[in-house]
């Protein structure tokens, strides 16, 4: 079984020196020895080094204290998520899972070895508690695969004990740097056993986006990292995680309509339709989880004089729960041969973009203009669901000005780089307007439910009488956000004409 633990580490170079005394730094009481450990670890990646590209390691160690598998994912700067899985012959089924989004099909490879004698010191605080393990590592890199030759280093690590503060590693930096210890020019041992044994490379000169087909692929870019990199997020049931891939999708398949005139369609929408149906997959849960938050938020708020029958005990019934983590139905979705060849889909879009004549253009002219095409659609729904009576059809209308508005702000998002304020302008209002659309459909859906939930009561005899009040609430809302729609919709119209 497979545990994780956040690891906030410091890494600095070291010459013969060794370590300097830290019993100066502040709140450090004692350093103890607590003497050297010999580790012996082997690190996989594919032949093209996916892993380390999204510096992302996977080894097998043995020796010291946490022997057995270990999968880090970055965090932010200094900052990595451990996984670890018990000592075994090949890679625990855990850990293959998350990642599986970068490797795919392809063949996980031994491709460093790495055998370091780390001599430990523990800071201890006035109570004896742990402020940081600081380790010196003497450390022999072998290339295994995909280089030549070896290495060899002396590093000091520096990692804050689990619950410590960020900020005492301030201090220890502060005290290293006063003694001449260098910060490491590598974010991990395995980087830079990469770099001093990999063959030698001429580098492809880049450098930022000129056409329109640059900043476009950006985006596109930026969007398919974002699916491929929260993938192990959503398998752990992370918060918010399902949210932001689907967005990452949505945001996706959006461009790919929005600069149509950039990348050929006729290539992209195939990769549109599918980036939809993952978009719905990930929203089974989703949709009736922010629904179900909505509807139990809104019962709290009703005096218990006026709740009638278990309205909780059948809205639980309804929004189901998933105590146990991700559903087993979304990880076979990740797992698919349907969305591991999307993700290839994508991969061969960036590396071989269908561009038309206007990505070789000056990029303000093409992506303004897409910009505000987009934004006149959102102009027409709007106006129309405004000149409609409210109902049914005004329901509809301003539901489908909501998926517009999702769209043209996401085309200006893409924007932002080449067209600067005007088009941070645009993704301001979209999203005003956007939150706001927003909560008229939730109204909606919540309505919709309501009734259900109501008639499945009454027909087993249990009075409806809160479901009622509770969908004449929604009611409100939702005529709330239509009276302030056509003020919203006055301050924001003529925002595309700076484009």
């Amino acid at each position: 079984m497979a545990d994780t633990k956040r690891e906030i580490e410091r890494k600095y170079e070291s010459d013969d020196s060794g370590l300097p005394d830290l019993t100066g730094v502040a709140g450090v009481e004692a350093v103890v020895d607590k003497g050297v450990a010999h580790l012996d670890a082997t690190y996989y990646d594919t032949a093209d080094e996916r892993l380390m590209a999204s510096s992302v390691t996977l080894r097998r160690r043995t020796g010291g204290s946490d022997a057995g598998w270990h999968l880090k994912l970055p965090v932010s700067e200094g900052v990595r998520d451990e996984i670890r899985a018990p000592l075994s012959d090949t890679l625990p089924d855990e850990l293959a899972a998350l990642v599986r989004s970068r490797v795919r099909g392809v063949e996980l490879l031994p491709v460093v070895r790495l055998r370091s004698d780390r001599d430990v010191r523990h800071l201890l605080d006035a109570d004896g508690g742990l402020l940081a393990e600081v380790s010196v590592d003497a450390v022999h890199a072998e290339r295994l695969s995909g280089g030549v030759g070896d290495a060899q280093w002396t590093e000091i690590e520096v990692e804050l004990a689990d619950g410590g503060d960020p900020a005492f590693l301030d201090k220890v930096d502060k005290r290293l740097r006063k003694a001449g210890v260098r910060p490491s020019g590598s974010s991990s041992k395995l980087a830079r056993a990469l770099a001093e044994t990999a063959p030698k490379k001429k580098l492809p000169v880049t450098g930022d986006p000129v056409t329109a087909g640059d900043h476009v692929l950006a985006y596109v870019r930026a969007q398919r990292d974002a699916i491929v990199e929260l993938d192990p997020a959503v398998r752990q049931d992370a918060e918010d995680s399902v949210h932001s891939m689907r967005v990452a999708t949505r945001r996706l398949r959006s461009t790919l309509k929005s600069y149509g005139k950039v990348l050929d369609r006729t290539v992209t929408d195939p990769i549109g339709d599918e980036l939809k149906w993952l978009a719905a997959e990930l929203g089974v849960d989703r949709d009736r989880e922010v629904l179900s938050e909505r509807l139990s938020a809104a019962l709290d708020e009703v005096p218990g004089t006026l709740v009638s029958g278990p309205v909780a005990e059948r809205l639980g019934v309804w929004s189901g729960g998933n105590p146990g983590g991700a559903s087993a139905r979304l990880i076979g979705v990740l797992d698919s041969r349907r969305h591991l060849a999307l993700l290839d889909a994508l991969d061969a879009l960036i590396a071989d973009p269908p561009l038309l004549k206007a990505a070789g253009k000056k990029p303000r002219k093409v992506i303004a203009k897409a910009v505000r095409k987009d934004f006149r659609k959102v102009s027409g729904l709007v106006g129309h669901a405004l000149e409609l009576e409210p109902g049914t059809d005004r329901d509809v209308a301003i539901h489908e000005a909501r998926k517009k508005t999702k769209r043209t702000r996401y085309a200006a998002e893409t924007a932002r780089p080449a067209l600067g304020d005007p088009a941070k302008t645009v993704v301001k209002s979209m999203k005003a307007l956007q939150n706001l659309l927003g909560e008229h459909q939730d109204s909606v859906m919540a309505r919709q439910t309501l009734r259900e939930l109501s008639a499945v009561a009454h027909a087993a005899g249990e009075s409806a009488f809160t479901y009622g009040l509770l969908y004449g609430r929604e009611e409100q809302r939702a005529a709330e956000a239509e009276a302030q729609l056509p003020g919203l919709w006055d301050g924001i119209k003529g925002d595309a004409g700076a484009l």
